[in-house]
C-alpha cells in the first residue's frame, strides 16, 4: 500500500519550480523569487527534494499539536470554576477574576470560545448601528460632570431594590462619586453632591437628565413641591448659589458616558457585591470607595489638558445653608402661614404685628428636618399651632416597589368579625369559611 502524504497547495506548487532549477532552466535566485523565499532557504528546499522527493517539502509540524496549544484539561478546569462561582459572568469579567486568582493563564478570547462551546455564554447579535451626533469629551477634568441615578436590584434578592447615584467626569471617564440611596430625591442628591464637593471641589457644570429634581417639567411651578415660586427646582437653586451650571440633556444618548457607565456598573458592581457578601446600602456605600479606585485604574483615560477645572469651596459657600429647602410664604393678617400641612404662627413683640402682615417670608428646611423662617435675613420666632394629617407622597421611581408592598400586604389573610362569626378571606374566594 502506497504511503499517502498530505501537502498544502503552496507546497505542491513549489515542485515544478524546483524541477526547472534542477534541469538548469532557472537559477537558484530566479527559483527563490518565483516561490517567494530567500535564496538560502531555496537551497534547503532543493536539497530536501533531491533526497526525499516531494514529501520532503512538507512542513515537519503538520499533524502535531502547536507549541503554544493550551492544554484541554486547563480549559475544562476553567469552565468548571465558572460553572461553580461565576455562572452569570460575562467572558471579560470572568477572565479578570480567574486571572486575579491565578487560576488560568490563557487569553480572554480563548475563554470566550470555550464558554460558548460549553453553552455558558451566548454571543450577542450586533445591533444595527444608530447614528448620533458626535460630541467630543471636554478637555479638562472638572469641566463637565455627568450625573444620573440608576434604580436597580443592586443587591439582587438579598435586599430591596434601590438607586445608585453616579457622578462621572466627561473628560476622563473617572467615577468621581457613587452612593446608594433609597430613591432619587432632592435630599438624596443634596447629600451626595455635598460629599462630592468636599472631596473634589466645585465643577464648572453638571450634565443631567430631565428628572424633576433638576428641571421643572410642568408649565406652572407648584410652590408647595420641590420647586420654588420662580419655577426653579431646589437643586437648581442650590447649584446657582454655588456657581455651578446645570445643563439638562435632551436625550439619554446625549449623556452617553454616564448611561454606558450605568450598564457597566449593573454588571460588574452587582457581581462584586455578591462576591463580597454585601447585602445592605450601608455596607455597599462603605465598599464603593474601593470599587471607584479599581474602576478608575482600569477604565479612566488621560484628559487632553492636565489642568483641573474644579474650584475650591469659598468661605461664603456654607453648604448647610445651601443644601436645604427654601420656599416663600406670604404671612396672613394673623401672621400665620402654611407649610407642609402645618400652620405656623409667627410671634412678635406687641406693636409690631402690622409690619409683618402680607409680607413674603422665607421658609428654610434643613436636611435633618429643622425649619427656620426668615424675613429680610432675620430669623422669626414661631410656634406650630395645628398639624393636619398628611398622606405620604412617594417618588415616581419607587411607585412599583410600593405597589408590590401593597400586593403582599393584601395577599395575607384578613380576619374580621361579622354578626358574631369570623370570615377568613384569602386570594382565592372559594376557600372562605364560616367560623
Amino acid at each position: 500500500m502506497k504511503e499517502q502524504v498530505v501537502m498544502s497547495t503552496k507546497e505542491l506548487e513549489r515542485v515544478p519550480t524546483i524541477e526547472k532549477v534542477l534541469q538548469g532552466e532557472l537559477t537558484n535566485q530566479e527559483g527563490a523569487e518565483q516561490i517567494g523565499v530567500s535564496k538560502r532557504h531555496f537551497r534547503r528546499l532543493k536539497n530536501k527534494y533531491k533526497e526525499y522527493g516531494a514529501k520532503g517539502l512538507r512542513h515537519k509540524s503538520r499533524g502535531r499539536p502547536g507549541n503554544h496549544t493550551i492544554n484541554q484539561e486547563a480549559k475544562r478546569a476553567a469552565i468548571r470554576i465558572i460553572e461553580g462561582r461565576y455562572l452569570d459572568f460575562g467572558p471579560t469579567l470572568a477572565h479578570e477574576k480567574l486571572v486575579e486568582s491565578k487560576e488560568i493563564s490563557f487569553s480572554r478570547e480563548t475563554l470566550r470560545t470555550e464558554m460558548i462551546r460549553a453553552g455558558i455564554w451566548k454571543p450577542k447579535k450586533r445591533k444595527e448601528a444608530q447614528i448620533y451626533q458626535l460630541r467630543e469629551g471636554r478637555e479638562q477634568e472638572g469641566e463637565l460632570i455627568q450625573v444620573d441615578g440608576s434604580p436597580h436590584a443592586w443587591f439582587e434578592d438579598r435586599a430591596e431594590e434601590c438607586s445608585l447615584l453616579v457622578y462621572i467626569d466627561d473628560a476622563t471617564g473617572k467615577l468621581q462619586w457613587l452612593e446608594f440611596v433609597e430613591s432619587e430625591t432632592t435630599e438624596a442628591y443634596f447629600e451626595a453632591t455635598r460629599k462630592y464637593l468636599l472631596l473634589h471641589g466645585k465643577p464648572l457644570a453638571l450634565y443631567t437628565d430631565k428628572h424633576s429634581v433638576f428641571r421643572v417639567n410642568t408649565k406652572r411651578a407648584d410652590s408647595a413641591s420641590t420647586e420654588d415660586s420662580n419655577g426653579e427646582t431646589q437643586f437648581g437653586r442650590a447649584m446657582r448659589e454655588l456657581g455651578v451650571e446645570l445643563i439638562p440633556a435632551n436625550t439619554p444618548q446625549a449623556k452617553g458616558r454616564v448611561e454606558r457607565a450605568n450598564q457597566t456598573l449593573q454588571d460588574r458592581l452587582v457581581k462584586e457585591l455578591r462576591l463580597r457578601g454585601i447585602s445592605s446600602m450601608e455596607d455597599g456605600n462603605r465598599y464603593l470607595s474601593e470599587f471607584i479606585r479599581e474602576f478608575n485604574e482600569r477604565f479612566s483615560v488621560k484628559p487632553k489638558s492636565e489642568i483641573d477645572a474644579h474650584r475650591p469651596l469659598l468661605k461664603g459657600d456654607k453648604l448647610d445653608n445651601i443644601f436645604c429647602l427654601k420656599q416663600t410664604r406670604v404671612l396672613s393678617k394673623n401672621l400665620t402661614m402654611q407649610y407642609k400641612n402645618k400652620t405656623y404662627q409667627i410671634r412678635v413683640k406687641p406693636g409690631y404685628e402690622y409690619t409683618l402682615r402680607r409680607v413674603k417670608a422665607e421658609v428654610i428646611e434643613k436636611i435633618e428636618g429643622e425649619v427656620i423662617v426668615k424675613y429680610r435675613n432675620k430669623e422669626l420666632e414661631f410656634s406650630v399651632i395645628e398639624v393636619r394629617p398628611q398622606s405620604e407622597v412617594f417618588n415616581s421611581k419607587i411607585v412599583n416597589r410600593k405597589v408590590e408592598e401593597i400586593k403582599r400586604r393584601q395577599g395575607k389573610v384578613l380576619q374580621f368579625n361579622l354578626l358574631g362569626g369570623t370570615f377568613l378571606f384569602c386570594r382565592k374566594p372559594d376557600i372562605s369559611i364560616w367560623g
